[in-house]
């Protein structure tokens, strides 16, 4: 977490405030793209000068950091509340159910995790504690493989991947004002990810 998104907001000019900011920021990042979109852009969808933008935000680089941290800070929230059960199982079953929550309520900002190059340090720095988030939850895999509950014959690295790929692919479909209520999606892609990996009778 950087110095610059725990500090206090600014009083703002009216007509938006620092989460209006933040918002239209994230949505156009992920709209044509973080190195392609400019202050201007972040202006012009406003409809504000700079000066007024900057009474909310030091800089493009600060909004991606406060984004990239509302992802990753929940991820890690409910990876720490994970590791909390007492099984393998019941971690396991906690980081998925987590994360479908995570991704369902602060859909933009991971989509915006999701979309990262590593094109400056601000990412280098998210690529990395999502690194951390992936290595520990393969950490859970191989625990539940050392209980039984996870095949065995799976590599443990491999089988992460392919759960978090459906969890992740769920940004591309899913509308929080959609047909699909989110603790039922959870339940299900539980079910598809997690019980394909059990031992077979």
């Amino acid at each position: 977490m950087t110095a610059t998104t725990g500090r206090p907001s600014r009083r703002g000019r009216p007509g938006h405030d620092r989460a209006d900011v933040i918002r239209v920021g994230v949505q156009l990042f992920n709209e044509q793209g973080y190195d392609a979109t400019s202050v201007a852009d972040l202006t012009a969808r406003l409809g504000v000068t700079k000066s007024a933008l900057y009474h909310h935000v030091d800089s493009k680089e600060q909004i991606l950091q406060i984004a990239l941290d509302e992802a990753l800070g929940g991820l890690e929230d409910a990876l720490q509340a994970a590791l909390g059960h007492p099984t393998a199982d019941a971690r396991l079953t906690a980081i998925v159910d987590g994360a479908v929550r995570v991704l369902t309520e602060r859909l933009p900002q991971v989509t915006l995790l999701l979309r990262l190059r590593g094109n400056s340090d601000i990412e280098l720095a998210a690529l990395e504690r999502r690194r951390r988030f992936d290595h520990t939850v393969t950490g859970l895999v191989r625990e539940a493989q050392a209980e039984g509950l996870v095949r065995a014959d799976l590599d443990a690295g491999v089988a992460t991947r392919l759960i978090f790929g459906m969890i992740n692919s769920v940004v591309e479909w899913y509308r929080p004002d959609g047909p699909v209520d989110p603790e039922l999606l959870g339940a299900e892609i539980r079910a598809v990810a997690l019980d394909g990996l059990r031992p077979r009778a």
